[in-house]
């Protein structure tokens, strides 16, 4: 199986500052002929931006058929950052192929959607597109009404303690779990996630179909600032689908690699 991902150029037609950190920007043109949507509604791609040669990998918070919308997070530094930052309409990147891994079993009578800023934009799609009982619990700094199609009771808004760290692991240990089949997603800083895993799978004892955690960014580590990953996770999603490993053991794998996506 190929694990070569293809690449398209798109024109940044339009730049939308959504919130503090959350920039949006819609992308187009003749470059994206050929693009498709992969279905699953947590799909991601790889974005390089001009002056740049590396990938960031970002979920895609809609795909119209001929404009890709991407919702991007912005740091305090980074590749991406500093390019989304200032005024980038009419610039042309390059973005790959989408891949995703939301997938949940046949069985499931609810979605527990759990998540940071960077995994709002996933979050906000899944919700546009499932009939599961939906319960959705976001971590934000931001204020952002409306961004989450679902009724204000189905949110549960969550104030970061402080920079670089969560609470979500506490919030999620936290919860009474329903006795019916259902399926957990989550996403956020790798090292947390990995300890989600850990939990879901020793605690819990739940069987890996039944959830999908994954790391999108890694947190600051021996001085340096949080980052997003310069690793593609289609490759490494799609061979280990080829090899028959467990959605866990995957992302153990990319974590190990990379330190997530944004």
């Amino acid at each position: 199986m190929s694990t070569r991902a293809l690449q398209y150029d798109a024109v940044v037609l339009r730049r939308e500052q959504v919130s503090d950190h959350l920039v949006r920007l819609v992308l187009g043109g003749a470059g994206l002929a050929g693009f498709a949507s992969s279905g699953v509604p947590d799909e991601w791609v790889g974005l390089v931006v001009p002056g740049q040669f590396q990938s960031r990998y970002y979920t895609v918070r809609s795909w119209s058929g001929s404009e890709l919308v991407l919702d991007v997070v912005v740091h305090a530094t980074g590749l991406v950052t500093e390019w989304a930052s200032r005024d980038c309409v009419g610039e042309t990147v390059r973005v790959t192929e989408p891949a995703g891994s939301f997938d949940p079993p046949a069985d499931a009578r609810w979605l527990w959607l759990v998540g940071d800023l960077t995994a709002m934009p996933a979050m906000a799609r899944i919700a546009e597109t499932t009939s599961l009982d939906l319960r959705i619990w976001a971590e934000v700094t931001d204020d952002l009404p409306g961004y989450l199609p679902v009724a204000d009771e189905r949110v549960t808004w969550l104030a970061p303690p402080a920079a670089e760290t969560s609470a979500l692991g506490d919030v999620v240990a936290g919860l009474g779990w329903p006795e019916e089949p259902g399926y957990f997603w989550m996403a956020g800083e790798s090292a947390q996630m990995r300890k989600i895993r850990s939990y879901l799978k020793r605690d819990r004892g739940l069987p890996n179909t039944a959830y999908d955690v994954m790391g999108y960014w890694r947190g600051q580590v021996a001085g340096r600032e949080r980052r997003s990953s310069a690793v593609d996770p289609g490759p490494i999603w799609r061979a280990g689908k080829a090899a028959g490993r467990s959605d866990e053991e995957i992302w153990a794998a990319y974590d190990a690699t990379s330190g997530g996506q944004a």
